[in-house]
């Protein structure tokens, strides 16, 4: 179970930039979640890490020792693609034994009608089929070994890609954005399901995704890569409480953190829009200042009585809680909000709220983050 340190891993497309200066070290056994956006060079750093691209400078090693050029199969990884890659023509017991099957392969077996006959004999080889079937029972899928993939269900797929994978016991797992193709029940079941492999096998898992839901469930730790630049590497607690910058605070959390644009005169806050309101606690510094806010730190108020004062204009009922979109800005003046123009209130419950009345929106103030206004980087107060 290696361990994993990146010094100074950069990737370069002739004069285009894929990944800049990346330094981290990923501990044995950890799981690892690289999120990001489409385009910011979170799957590119996987391929590196498989030795399926190359490193255009710096270091990449496994325990310690650099494996810049060691091949694939020095490396001892699996990879689970986004499209499952499943042998059509193969049953799942195929596909599933094709690894320990390829293991033992001689180059004469590539012959025409040598390889099938081979690999026929392999696969019903008393060692390959207790291997397959321990780890389809694992994530069962005995009842189903004899099927072809064009017989299963997306998620079924998903797990016998996953069973392919591990079962030639690998030191390290790494994951494309696997379960992008499935439906939201069933990546929500297949969350459930790889969370419980990785504790069960104890390995060491680096798994890529634009699903910020994903990560925060399922990493122990988290880099949030943007343009193929680190924003941010901290569990999924820091990524969420305490955001490095403004686009990890809009980047994570559904709704995203409420960013508010304000100036501090003494323990005042003034808003873009004219609101003005008394905030005691610590502030860093004067002057021009974003405030961050995630959605359940504010509560809606009657209006008048609120420290920010708008109206609703979007209700989310979702069972449990209610998403409350309040729109603070006054008509004919500029936006209150930065990249949004709705601030989100979660409130428990249904409340009895109703598109276009007015309201009040107040705060949690040991809640609030802030960030340089012109930097967006996060300060301390």
């Amino acid at each position: 179970m290696p361990s994993l340190t990146f010094s100074g891993i950069t990737k370069s497309y002739g004069d285009t930039s894929v990944i800049t200066s990346l330094d981290a070290h990923v501990e044995d056994g950890e799981f690892l979640v690289l999120l990001g956006p489409s385009g910011c060079g979170k799957s590119t750093l996987l391929r590196m890490i498989a030795g399926l691209a190359d490193i255009t400078s710096g270091e990449l090693a496994f325990d310690g020792e650099v494996a810049n050029s060691w091949s694939v199969r020095e490396r001892q990884v699996a990879f689970v693609f986004q499209s499952y890659a499943l042998y059509p023509h193969m049953t799942v017991r195929g596909n599933i034994a094709f690894p320990l099957v390829m293991d033992e392969f001689k180059g004469w077996h590539h012959l025409p009608l040598v390889n099938s006959i081979v690999r026929r004999r392999m696969v019903r080889s008393p060692a390959i089929q207790r291997k397959t079937e321990q780890i389809a029972r694992q994530l069962e899928l005995e009842p189903l070994l004899d099927r072809k993939p064009a017989q299963l269900s997306g998620g079924q797929r998903q797990r016998v890609a996953l069973a392919r994978s591990l079962v030639r016991d690998p030191a390290l797992y790494l994951l494309d954005e696997p379960l992008s193709n499935l439906d939201a029940k069933l990546r929500t079941q297949m969350r459930a399901e790889i969370s419980e492999l990785h504790a069960a096998v104890g390995k060491t898992f680096v798994y890529v995704t634009h699903d910020q839901v994903e990560a925060m469930t399922m990493a122990s730790r988290i880099i949030v890569l943007d343009g193929g630049v680190v924003q941010q590497i901290g569990t999924p607690e820091e990524v969420y409480a305490t955001p490095a910058n403004t686009f990890v605070a809009r980047f994570v959390g559904a709704p995203p953190m409420n960013l508010l644009d304000v100036v501090r005169t003494g323990s005042t806050l003034t808003s873009p829009s004219g609101d003005a309101w008394s905030h005691q606690g610590a502030v860093p510094g004067a002057g021009p200042l974003v405030l961050g806010l995630r959605p359940e730190s504010l509560r809606l108020t009657a209006a008048g009585r609120g420290r920010l004062e708008g109206d609703v204009a979007v209700v989310e009922r979702l069972g449990g809680e209610t998403l409350v979109g309040v729109r603070l800005s006054r008509a004919g003046e500029p936006p209150a909000l930065v990249d949004h123009d709705l601030c989100f209130v979660r409130v428990p419950g249904r409340p009895a709220v109703r598109v276009g009345e007015a309201c009040g929106v107040d705060y949690d103030e040991s809640a609030a983050v802030w960030f340089d206004r012109d930097t967006r980087q996060r300060i301390l107060a």
